[in-house]
């Protein structure tokens, strides 16, 4: 039972690696023009000309995501003091890489910049080692890493029943065990990650200011403010024209789906 589902979900996270791998490949086919557009990019941001930067930074992401790309137009954005695309750039460069120190360094600097202050959920010390742990590789490391232990698991559970010493057959029990949980941690990693990637419930508010409402409506009552650059989660995505929205402190309300990004 456990072999089928191995075999069934696997594929999924490996595809979702390949996929990004695929836009990588994709993106690249024409090296010579993507240097050079990347090099225009960075010659215009180290130029003072940021506006320029930020136009081929975003041409350059329409043919494949890129974490590094991403980073740079949230610098651009910075520069040019337009906080709301800094941190929208910001999020999504670490959601594609999110071990990534400078990337955050520089959110939390852009962050800091606006109106509305926010303070990190606190997670429990082995949540955030946890997080930090299965940061360290992507989703086709983690599948193969799950594939790899599984079939470890299988040699040693193989030559722990057909073994004959006891002390051999009792160390491959053991090897056995660890593999399996190795392989489940894995495989569980794996697709948290892909969740996190394919997934995107969470927004940056474009707007300088937001009007959240008690119900989707225009003449709703009106419960709070909201500034550009407030990072907001997406309870209810139904509407086309509105969105239901859940702040950390878990003040909810609706908001024009116009005055989001989706990260």
């Amino acid at each position: 039972m456990f072999l089928i589902l191995i075999l069934f979900a696997l594929p999924s996270l490996a595809q979702e690696g390949d996929t990004l791998s695929a836009q990588s490949f994709n993106f690249a086919s024409d090296s010579t023009r993507t240097e050079v557009s990347k090099a225009l990019a960075d010659s215009a941001y180290s130029a003072g000309d940021y506006a320029t930067a930020v136009d081929v930074y975003e041409r350059l992401l329409t043919e494949g995501e890129s974490a590094s790309l991403y980073y740079n137009l949230g610098n651009a954005y910075y520069k040019e003091e337009d906080m709301a695309h800094a941190i929208l750039n910001y999020e999504r460069a670490l959601r594609l890489d999110p071990a990534n120190k400078d990337i955050r360094f520089n959110l939390n600097l852009a962050r800091s910049k606006t109106i509305d202050r926010v303070s990190e959920k606190m997670e429990i010390f082995f949540v955030r080692w946890f997080h930090n742990f299965a940061n360290l590789l992507s989703i086709s490391t983690w599948a193969w890493v799950a594939i790899a232990a599984f079939l470890l698991f299988i040699c040693s559970l193989a030559l722990f029943v057909f073994g004959r010493k006891r002390g051999v057959k009792k160390l491959f029990f053991i090897f056995a065990c660890l593999f399996l949980v190795l392989s489940l941690c894995a495989n569980g990693i794996g697709f948290s990650q892909k969740k996190r990637l394919t997934v995107r419930d969470t927004a940056i508010v474009m707007d300088p200011i937001v009007v959240v409402r008690s119900t989707p409506s225009a003449t709703g009552t009106e419960l709070f403010v909201l500034h550009e650059g407030r990072k907001v989660t997406i309870k209810d995505n139904a509407m086309t024209a509105w969105k239901e929205i859940e702040l950390e402190d878990g003040n909810v309300g609706w908001i024009e789906a116009k005055s989001l990004e989706v990260i």
